[in-house]
């Protein structure tokens, strides 16, 4: 599952209209990073959904809201999947794949390592998206025409060598650990043996946006949602890099491998195939 960003100068009418997608969704991305650097770091209110890792502030459902009027507001008709929202059913054939901050936790905590994140789909296609850090200042692009990092071509390039290479992960989780138990931590540990450094930041959209820059050689998730990944898998793609989603069908699947053009990625591999198995297997 690879993609070449296409250089063509004069963009076809379904181009068009990505880059215009993608334009709302980074004015989109933009609108509520002021609230979001204010908020860094200062007293808030800490909810929790599921359990106490996966915690939800006031400045998730703010932003979201934010967001989701945006864009409505340029796009008449667009139906909005927020993370905190639910689904917003519109009229349009464009569906906005919202995650307010990506990362909360880090947020939360004075963590520097989160982001919004936005992909538009259409046709059950991902044609456009936005991921802007708003601490770090990295506003990160796509569109069927290529991919940006504040206005910048993205390449996706770094070492061949996995031994040297920088492996971002968020495997195992609590939940990874109860489902998957010893093999679970055999697998991470071959991750670690295998990699030259592994890191968990905590942030599915931004860690896949560094396998985008080349800041990081690969990227793996088990346990991601559709507005984690619906933006950042098109902008590594059309930075050139490499991005399989695993356990379903079409673009939105709960995990992924992505790495960039010049790994070659044996021990990467091998985590999905034995992950795959296990999962068939239980």
């Amino acid at each position: 599952m690879t993609a070449t960003p296409d250089t063509d100068a004069r963009p076809n009418p379904d181009q068009a209209a990505s880059v215009r997608l993608r334009e709302i969704a980074v004015e989109a991305v933009q609108v509520v990073a002021p609230d979001l650097r204010r908020a860094f770091r200062t007293g808030m209110t800490v909810d929790f959904k599921r359990d106490q890792h996966d915690p939800v502030t006031e400045y998730d459902r703010q932003a979201e809201k934010a967001i989701a009027d945006l864009l409505t507001s340029r796009g008449p008709g667009s139906s909005i999947v927020g993370e905190e929202g639910g689904v917003r059913a519109g009229s349009g054939a464009v569906s906005w794949y919202v995650d307010p901050i990506d990362g909360t936790a880090n947020f939360a905590h004075g963590l520097a390592f989160f982001c919004s994140s936005i992909g538009a789909v259409v046709d059950d296609e991902v044609v456009a998206g936005a991921i802007l850090n708003p601490i770090a200042g990295h506003l990160f692009s796509a569109d069927l025409t290529g991919a940006w990092l504040n206005g910048e071509p993205l390449h996706s390039r770094g070492v061949s060598a996995e031994s040297r290479g920088l492996l971002i992960t968020s495997y195992p989780n609590a939940r990874a650990l109860t489902e998957d138990g010893p093999s679970g931590l055999a697998l991470y540990g071959e991750l670690v043996a295998g990699y030259g450094t592994v890191r968990r930041p905590g942030s599915a959209a931004l860690s896949l946006c560094h396998v985008a820059a080349g800041w990081a050689d690969a990227a793996l998730g088990t346990s991601v949602s559709a507005w984690d990944i619906c933006a950042a898998q098109l902008i590594v793609r059309q930075a050139g890099g490499r991005y399989l989603g695993f356990g379903g069908d079409g673009w939105n699947q709960p995990r992924y491998a992505a790495h960039t053009a010049d790994l070659e990625p044996t021990v990467l591999q091998r985590f999905v195939t034995a992950y795959r198995a296990g999962q068939a297997d239980g």
